[in-house]
């Protein structure tokens, strides 16, 4: 667990992150810190619970899938493959400055349920490495088993992330594993292959990170 000290330093370093990669918080975001889903994503005009409603749309479509798949679990070396902000975090509905950031409930529940049939979960994400340990906390705080962590180094900034994210699947494969399934929410995370079914949480034309 994250001492206090090292939580707002890890918050601070995360802010500044956000902040490189994506540019200050909107106006309206930042003068309304206490409300949850006044936030980035509804500043761009994407509502909280239509998301929740389309994300539970497509876990729907995914779980028969993956619970016939992962029957085989005990018998070959299986994973799941899941990009962090908006697709297994409430990152653009969630103030960067409050932590942890919240789990979506519905891709949550799959990725437990699989894990406890021997399925491993591995996260590959756009995120650089300089907040590798918060990452793995929150990802953790928020209720998800975390098998393997996948984040950019600083060569890895500068290559497509679509060429970066399918490296770091044929790595997981390289390791002996079959990917039953990879979840993003961008085409980034789940173009390039390495993985017998690609499931695509919304994004609303690129409104969502």
């Amino acid at each position: 667990m994250l001492s206090t000290p090292t939580k707002a330093r890890a918050a601070a370093a995360l802010g500044l992150t956000a902040v490189l990669v994506v540019g200050p918080a909107p106006a309206a975001f930042a003068a309304d810190p206490d409300s949850h889903h006044t936030s980035a994503a509804a500043i761009d005009g994407v509502d909280y619970s239509t998301w929740r409603r389309d994300v539970a749309a497509v876990i729907d479509q995914a779980r028969p899938y993956v619970e016939k798949r992962s029957e085989n679990a005990g018998r070959e070396k299986q994973a799941i493959v899941l990009d962090i902000d908006n697709s297994s975090l409430e990152t653009d509905f969630h103030p960067f400055w409050e932590l942890p950031t919240p789990a979506i409930p519905e891709v949550r529940e799959l990725v437990a349920d699989a894990h406890e049939r021997g399925v491993k979960i591995f996260f590959v994400t756009a995120r650089p490495g300089i907040i590798y340990s918060l990452t793995d906390w929150n990802l953790k705080q928020a209720g998800y088993p975390v098998d393997g962590l996948y984040v950019r180094s600083l060569p890895d900034l500068f290559a497509e992330v679509s060429a970066y994210k399918t490296e770091k699947r044929a790595e997981i494969e390289a390791k002996g594993y079959t990917i039953i399934a990879n979840i993003g929410n961008n085409t980034t995370d789940i173009v390039g292959g390495h993985a017998e079914r690609a499931f695509k949480l919304p994004d609303y034309g690129g409104k969502l990170s």
